[in-house]
């Protein structure tokens, strides 16, 4: 524990745990690695609120039924093109290379395809299946809503209706990171509500709000009850969070639940046909091969533009401009150097975890 309330793990050894976690949960090596590595790599990227801050609700998933290992992408129904797959309520983290890798490979071979995924576990870092998509030189853009998952008000009501229903569009860059736009819709991610309940950082004021109306910052909107629980669930909470950008945000996280719930057949966020319970991510995906399309030389007007707009005078005094996915790159760096820190209520619910499972922690941590 390096200060009051956080603790660092390295990254390579909380990845380790956590796929032990994951076999003790009954998952195979090569799934239970494969949670592990992705969990932390949204915690690499700074995107704490899609890391291992997940694994009790992954762990009591399974047990529950909720989430299934061990699975594959079924075809409902395919063309050269386009294909709508289901994913069997598996693991996000096994399904969604499968279906971005199918969407890969149509667009490899006919320039350009559509990928309509549903019944997926939950996907975790969206970022994650467009940094895979532009390490083979593709283009990605995602759509993503929550079957049974509501969370999110629309702009000008205090009723839940969206889940928080992230976007992502990524680029490839010619030798260097990928341009990774990954955002949710809600003004924050629930997963930073979540770390926010568990001591972390706080959400913003106005993040939330109660149904009265009123504005706020305070987690028990959502969840209820905190003081003295691990436990979060945001059924027991009576508020909901708001949509970035006002009607902006509440109308692209609208088209999110139309594309990804409703195009896909995987349902929407709501109403729900029966008790909450299992929720399902729904994704809707196209994929472009830029050597299809003629354009000459896109990797360099790109990089072109790119320079261009960070040489945009710094509003601040030592200030600069960031273009989407920097942030992520250089805390990636600063993490695998220095370990990832974890806010001691989050380390101490995956050590409960483990513990639960028969486990016990890294000493080191």
């Amino acid at each position: 524990m390096e200060k009051k309330g956080i603790v660092t793990v390295p990254a390579g050894e909380l990845e380790g745990f956590v796929a032990k976690i994951f076999v003790a949960a009954g998952c195979d090596a090569e799934e239970a690695n494969r949670i592990g590595h992705y969990l932390v790599s949204a915690n690499l990227a700074g995107h704490d609120s899609h890391g291992v801050i997940r694994v009790g609700r992954y762990v009591e998933w399974l047990r529950l039924g909720y989430v299934r290992k061990g699975q594959q992408l079924s075809i409902v129904h395919e063309t050269p093109t386009h294909a709508l797959v289901d994913g069997n309520f598996g693991f996000g983290q096994t399904i969604g290379p499968q279906a971005v890798d199918l969407g890969i490979a149509k667009a490899k071979q006919h320039g350009l395809s559509a990928i309509a995924l549903r019944n997926s576990g939950h996907l975790g870092r969206i970022g994650d299946w467009g940094e895979r998509a532009a390490a083979q030189g593709c283009i990605s853009l995602h759509f993503v809503n929550v079957f049974g998952g509501e969370l999110v008000a629309p702009f000008g009501g205090v009723d839940r209706r969206f889940s928080t229903n992230p976007v992502c569009i990524a680029v490839p860059m010619a030798g260097k990171r990928p341009i990774v736009l990954d955002f949710a819709t809600s003004l924050v991610a629930e997963g930073k509500v979540l770390v926010a309940a568990d001591g972390g950082k706080p959400v913003p004021e106005g993040a939330l709000i109660g149904p009265d109306g009123k504005l706020s910052s305070d987690p028990s909107l959502l969840y209820g009850p905190i003081a003295g629980t691990r436990a979060r669930d945001a059924s027991k909470g009576v508020g909901a969070l708001r949509t970035f950008g006002e009607h902006k945000g509440s109308g692209i996280a609208l088209m999110c639940e139309i594309l990804a719930g409703c195009l896909t057949g995987g349902g929407t966020s709501g109403p729900l046909p029966g008790p909450r319970g299992r929720i399902a991510n729904g994704m809707f995906s196209i994929y472009l091969d830029p050597g299809s399309f003629g354009t000459r030389d896109f990797a360099q007007s790109v990089q072109e533009y790119v320079n261009y707009v960070k040489a945009s005078r710094p509003a601040v005094p030592g200030g600069e401009v960031l273009v989407p996915g920097e942030p992520e790159e250089r805390t990636r760096a600063e993490r695998l150097k220095n370990g990832i820190p974890l806010p001691e209520e989050t380390w101490l619910a995956i050590v409960e975890t483990a513990k639960g499972l028969g486990l016990a922690p890294p000493a080191q941590a």
